[in-house]
């Protein structure tokens, strides 16, 4: 099921392990430009799942350039969608559902419109090294993105209107289905096609940090696979963009 959606826009805060994680302000806020939101209530609800990859391996939680790169991106998004449209956003990595007690969800409405939610998402990721800097977000030594996708699957799914998952991640699945940088090993078939109806799946930051095009390229269509494999209509591998 999903969780009850918060229709304020959380603007200095966002709600982890039942305490409030404060967001620090940024000091490049000033150079984000919240997208607009002309005409957005003439432009279909979609549901969009965030999912930021805090294990170890990942230059997510411990480089801000890349981190605030990947925010300005995905918040773009954010920003263009319409009136009813969903966004939901957690942390992964470990296999321990108390590792990953941090969630953000809204919906866009006229108390939440897409350039105020747009921005807190932009300043959530770009903050992301600071929070686990400052142990408001816990490191993780393993990397369960099959798992996350598993439960995207099962709640909230892609029922109800058009549904993007984006990973903020370099893609190196780490755990009991594959050690994907061992070169030798692939990902597992997905079990018939869990994302059948999924409008895409892109990951941002495949193959970050290996410092390896051969790498990244095998990450790439490992991911490509299994994505469309799963059911999804589209997937985007980027390394850098």
């Amino acid at each position: 099921m999903l969780m009850q959606s918060m229709l304020a826009a959380v603007t200095t805060a966002a709600f982890l392990g039942g305490g409030l994680l404060a967001l620090d302000a940024p000091g490049n806020d000033a150079r984000f430009v919240p997208a607009g939101y002309l005409d957005e209530a003439s432009r279909p609800a979609e549901r969009v799942i965030i999912g930021l990859d805090v294990s170890r391996s990942n230059p997510l939680i411990t480089n801000p350039t890349f981190a605030a790169k990947v925010a300005a991106r995905i918040s773009a998004l954010v920003g263009g969608l319409g009136y009813a449209s969903e966004i939901h956003v957690r942390t992964f990595g470990s296999f321990d559902a108390t590792s990953n007690t941090f969630y953000y969800d809204t919906k866009i409405s006229r108390y939440a419109r897409p350039d105020k939610v747009a921005y807190d998402v932009y300043r959530l990721i770009s903050q992301t090294p600071q929070l686990v800097a400052s142990g408001r977000l816990r490191a993780q030594a393993r990397t369960n993105i099959l798992a996350f996708l598993d439960n995207v699957a099962r709640s909230p799914g892609c029922a109800d209107m058009p549904t993007f998952v984006i990973l903020a991640s370099d893609g190196i699945e780490d755990s009991q289905y594959a050690r994907l940088d061992d070169p030798s090993q692939h990902l597992p078939d997905p079990d018939g096609k869990p994302f059948a109806g999924c409008a895409g799946l892109s990951i941002l930051g495949i193959g970050v940090g290996t410092n390896s095009p051969v790498k990244t390229a095998r990450l790439r269509y490992e991911w490509s696979h299994w994505a469309y494999s799963a059911g999804f209509a589209r997937f985007e591998g980027l390394n850098d963009w």
